[in-house]
């Protein structure tokens, strides 16, 4: 085994890279292991140590669809959708009041004779807590939001002046909501990485989400090597409809965190690309705007950058985002 695989669970495999999965599965006597994908090799090793041992434990952000029943999607696949995810029945999720966007762990067992995914046993964390205690948890729309009264120092090392102008200029408090505006190729990124570590560094309790929407994927590969936080992506090649899911859910995540009195800070590039998928997606109303913008596309993601506040209950969510403009576009 691996020596970074600790215990052999879905979220320690989806860790490792394929070459070694392919290793791990030939030595556990897996047959036809060269065509398979990272997931397939993920489920086909689950299922030859379920015949073994029988036990097995999983993990997963819950996202709930709307027939009842729910799948943990996995952080490292971009909550996409694979044959690794595990099954949620709608019993458990009215049982423990799960939502969208609980990171969920507990036992699992293998596909039955017709099924074709894993399936959740037993309920054993919620978002790091014990399920019981997340009865009484109020909703995020019901929270009471109030103004920033903390800030997130940005201040590292004496020769990184960016964050330390951030500070001096427009100091950034838990709960704000602030945007990044400038024309393409002006560096919003590279100073997004840089708040990104610094905020890693000097509020290590922070929950950190880096969400990229609509980059090139070497920028994706980058802003994972450089960020201590979880990057969440939907590059520029991905269709419409996987830029706002992935935007959603990480939203969805980040307001369940908030719930349990974390904070939570998502930095968001771009919110112009986000609102370019909307546009695409929102059924036309026949009210269109200058530059093809359809009058109701810019609700959304005004929802979800208006769901940055501070909670007076404790918590608070953030969001940072970047804006592009002299794009020659008239809808930007």
């Amino acid at each position: 085994m691996p020596e970074e695989i600790n215990e052999l669970n879905v979220a320690n495999l989806k860790k490792v890279v394929i070459s070694k999965l392919q290793k791990l599965a030939r030595d556990m006597g897996v047959n036809g292991v060269s065509g398979l994908t990272k997931e397939e090799l993920i489920y086909r090793i689950m299922q030859s140590q379920a015949e073994k041992n029988g036990l097995l434990f999983g993990e997963g952000t819950l996202e709930v669809l709307p027939d009842g029943f729910g799948f943990l999607r996995s952080s490292n696949h971009n909550y996409l959708p694979g044959p690794d995810d595990i099954y949620v029945s709608p019993s458990q999720i009215k049982k423990f009041g799960l939502r969208t966007g609980d990171t969920v762990s507990g036992q699992i067992r293998p596909p039955k004779e017709n099924e074709k995914y894993f399936a959740l046993l037993k309920v054993e964390m919620v978002n790091g807590e014990d399920p019981d205690k997340i009865q009484d948890r109020i909703p995020f729309e019901e929270l009471t939001p109030i103004h920033p009264n903390q800030r997130f120092l940005l201040e590292t090392v004496p020769e990184e002046t960016t964050t330390r102008v951030i500070d001096l200029v427009c100091p950034i408090g838990k709960g704000q909501r602030g945007l990044i505006v400038s024309p393409p190729r002006a560096g919003k990124t590279v100073i997004l990485k840089k708040i990104a570590n610094a905020i890693a560094t000097n509020t290590p309790d922070a929950v950190l989400i880096v969400l990229l929407v609509g980059e090139r994927p070497e920028e994706v590969t980058e802003m994972k090597r450089s960020v201590k936080g979880e990057v969440i992506s939907a590059t520029f090649d991905e269709p419409p409809e996987r830029h706002v899911q992935v935007a959603e859910i990480a939203l969805e995540k980040a307001k369940r965190l908030v719930e349990h009195k974390k904070d939570v800070v998502i930095l968001l590039d771009s919110i112009t690309r986000l609102a370019r998928a909307h546009n695409v997606l929102v059924p036309h109303s026949g009210k269109i705007m200058t530059g093809g913008l359809e009058s109701n596309a810019l609700d959304k993601p005004k929802r979800f950058f208006g769901s940055a506040r501070n909670i007076e209950e404790g918590g608070s969510l953030t969001i940072l985002g970047t804006a592009l403009i002299d794009t020659g576009s008239k809808m930007d």
